[in-house]
């Protein structure tokens, strides 16, 4: 007898356009007139209420489903490991480039397996282990023209890289709750939720952090309203719904998209350019990455 799956198309593409949209938070974030972590808290709160109204509206839909609605302490989790990522890079931004932010931020995958191997004693493929040292000696080329810089601007720069790499345990982290709690709230609850509890947690950080808080005009709202529109609402829920449909190593091609729309997107908008050491560093970071979730 012979038996046929249908290819989720529909998720799938979903899952990259989710990850073009989230590549273009840097730029937003660099095109925006207040603090890096206003501009963090700024993203959640404009989208909260669009998400709560779709939650409200599919809420017949979950109890039909036998979805859950209440509060959990996944979900209060899931909003603070989001804010610590979302600080951290936002706040990387303002020390180095946009290209190199996202490449570091996209090491949640390696902090993901470590977990789970320390954790749960999940055994991984030799690939995995191949694709692991690959983007670790990619991460070495990409920071390492950085921390070899003498002065504040070296300096500057090699601290926003560790901010990156930061936010990377943290989204890390932020990815494991989601998968936990996914399998018990819809899409909407579950974006609602933890968008919400993200940009309170997020609130006195950016009040107190340096630099703007408000928009100064109507026109500085743009990259804002981009910010929730894009990343937030068309970058994380689009690819929190097709988690649901994807198994987790296709689902991590979203990470690979992230960092190349970013540095195409700087290189056009903001002209910065790499050298071919990091050039080379960033492919090799890719490709580790890659090769280390196709052995996972």
């Amino acid at each position: 007898m012979n038996s046929t799956k249908t290819f989720p198309t529909f998720a799938f593409f979903a899952l990259l356009l989710g990850g073009v949209a989230i590549g273009f938070a840097g730029i937003f974030m660099r095109l925006s007139d207040v603090s890096p972590v206003a501009s963090a808290f700024w993203r959640m709160a404009l989208a909260a209420p669009f998400l709560w109204a779709w939650a409200f509206a599919v809420s017949k839909q979950d109890g039909e489903a036998d979805k859950r609605t209440d509060f959990t302490l996944a979900l209060a989790l899931a909003g603070v490991y989001f804010a610590a990522d979302m600080g951290l890079w936002h706040l990387s931004l303002h020390y180095t480039t946009v290209s190199n932010a996202t490449l570091l931020s996209n090491f949640a995958p390696i902090f993901i397996a470590l977990w789970m191997w320390l954790a749960h004693k999940v055994k991984f493929a030799r690939i995995f282990i191949v694709g692991m040292v690959i983007a670790l000696v990619g991460a070495v080329m990409l920071v390492g023209p950085n921390a070899a810089g003498e002065g504040g601007d070296g300096t500057s720069k090699l601290l926003g890289d560790g901010l990156g790499l930061a936010s990377a345990v943290f989204y890390a982290a932020y990815q494991l709750m989601i998968k936990d709690a996914r399998g018990q709230y819809s899409t909407a609850r579950l974006m609602a939720w933890s968008t919400t509890i993200t940009g309170l947690a997020l609130l006195p950080f950016a009040l107190l952090s340096p630099g703007a808080f408000w928009p100064a005009n109507a026109a500085a709202w743009l990259p804002l309203l981009a910010l929730a529109f894009v990343a937030q609402i068309g970058g994380q829920t689009v690819i929190a719904y097709a988690f649901a449909h994807l198994p987790a190593s296709l689902s991590s091609v979203s990470l690979l998209i992230q960092p190349l729309t970013a540095t195409i997107a700087a290189w056009i908008i903001f002209q910065e350019a790499i050298g071919p050491m990091q050039m080379a560093g960033g492919a090799l970071l890719l490709w580790g990455i890659y090769l280390s979730k196709r052995g996972s």
